[in-house]
C-alpha cells in the first residue's frame, strides 16, 4: 500500500499466465475499495516520463503572450493552452468556489478516425486538431511519443478491467478505438498571495471518462482522495510509478460496483516553507469512443432490479460535464 492505495505491479499481467487473473483479482479489490490504484510494471520507460515533465515546464515558462496564442478557439475545447483561473472543477459537483489556482495544456487524439463520427457533428469539439507551440522546439516530438504509450497503457488497463469485471479481455477494445482521450499538463504555480476562502489548486471533483493516468512531481500542495468516512488521504506515487483512477463512466459501466472517487489537488503551505512548492502532473483521461453506449454491463446487474442509470452515449455524458466545469 501507498498511503492506503493499492500498489499493483502490473509485469505478472504482461507476463501471462496465472498472473493475469492475480492481477485482475487485485485491480477488482482496488476498484471497489477505492476506486484509486498505483501501478508499477507497467513498461512506460522513465526516461520518456523525465523528458515529458522537461519541455511541460519549458512549455509553462514561456511568457504570457506567447502561451495565450495557444488558446482553443471557444476558450473551451480540450485544446492547447487554458490560463491560470479559467477553469472551477467543484461546480460540476454544484459547489460555488474560485476559480483553480493551475493552468494546463491539452493534447488529443493524434489520429482519430473522423469519418467514424461524422453523423455526430456534436461530436467535431472532442476530435479537432491539435494546437502544437513552435517552442521548446523537442515539444510535440516528446509529447506525441507520450501520448502513444499512454494510449497502449490504457488498453492494456483496460483489458486487466475486463478480466476484473468477469468479461472477454478484449470487451472495451471496440469502445475505445477511436477515443477522445485527452492528456493535459497541469501547472500548478507556486503562489504569490494566499488563496481565496474555498479556492485549491483543483477543486473537489470525480474524473469523468473511464480511467485516469498521472504522473506527478513531488513538490507540495498534492493529491487527496475522500475516503467512505469523508476525510482526505494524500496520494502519492514513487519514482517510476504512475496513480491511476476510474472515472465516471467506468462507474456507471459497472452499475456502481466500482468508485468513482472525489478527489482534489490541495495548497501547498503560504509562505510557511522554504520548500518551492511549484507543482506539475501530467494526465491522461480515456474517453471511450464518442458514440460508446455506456450502461451497465453483463454481471454488474442484480438478477430482478433495474440498471441505477440510464444509457449515454460517452460524448454527450462528456458534453454535460465539460460546460459544468467551464460555467
Amino acid at each position: 500500500m501507498t498511503h492506503g492505495v493499492p500498489v499493483i505491479d502490473l509485469s505478472p499481467y504482461f507476463a501471462g499466465g496465472p498472473g493475469k487473473d492475480a492481477v485482475a483479482r487485485e485491480t477488482a479489490a482496488a476498484c471497489e475499495e477505492i476506486g484509486f490504484l498505483v501501478i508499477d510494471g507497467h513498461g512506460v520507460a522513465p526516461a520518456l516520463v523525465a523528458e515529458m515533465f522537461e519541455v511541460g515546464r519549458a512549455l509553462f515558462d514561456l511568457p504570457q503572450p506567447e502561451k495565450e496564442l495557444l488558446r482553443p478557439r471557444d476558450g473551451v475545447a480540450p485544446r492547447g493552452y487554458h490560463a491560470l483561473g479559467t477553469k472551477y472543477l467543484a461546480r460540476t459537483l454544484g459547489q460555488d468556489t474560485p476559480p483553480d489556482l493551475r493552468e494546463q495544456f491539452y493534447i488529443g487524439p493524434l489520429a482519430p478516425d473522423l469519418a467514424r463520427i461524422a453523423h455526430l457533428p456534436q461530436a467535431a469539439k472532442f476530435y479537432q486538431p491539435n494546437i502544437w507551440p513552435e517552442r521548446p522546439a523537442d515539444f510535440r516530438r516528446v509529447a506525441t511519443r507520450y501520448y502513444a504509450q499512454m494510449e497502449r497503457l490504457a488498453r492494456d488497463l483496460m483489458r486487466v478491467f475486463a478480466l476484473a469485471l468477469g468479461l472477454e479481455e478484449t470487451y472495451f477494445d471496440s469502445r475505445i478505438d477511436n477515443h477522445f482521450a485527452t492528456l493535459p499538463l497541469n501547472h500548478y504555480p507556486e503562489p504569490q498571495e494566499a488563496p481565496l476562502p474555498g479556492q485549491l489548486r483543483a477543486g473537489e471533483h470525480s474524473d469523468f471518462g473511464s480511467l485516469t493516468i498521472l504522473a506527478l512531481d513531488d513538490a507540495p500542495g498534492g493529491l487527496q482522495v475522500k475516503q467512505r468516512d469523508g476525510s482526505w488521504l494524500d496520494v502519492t506515487a514513487a519514482p517510476g510509478q504512475f496513480i491511476v483512477n476510474l472515472g465516471d463512466m467506468m462507474q456507471r459501466w459497472s452499475n456502481d460496483r466500482w468508485r468513482s472517487t472525489l478527489h482534489r489537488v490541495v495548497n501547498p503551505p503560504f509562505l510557511e516553507t522554504a520548500q518551492p512548492s511549484r507543482r506539475m502532473s501530467i494526465g491522461f483521461f480515456l474517453h471511450p469512443n464518442y458514440d460508446a453506449v455506456i450502461s451497465s454491463l453483463p454481471g454488474c446487474l442484480v438478477p430482478g432490479e433495474p440498471a441505477k442509470y440510464p444509457p449515454v452515449l460517452a460524448g454527450e455524458l462528456m458534453r454535460s460535464k465539460m460546460e459544468a466545469r467551464a460555467a
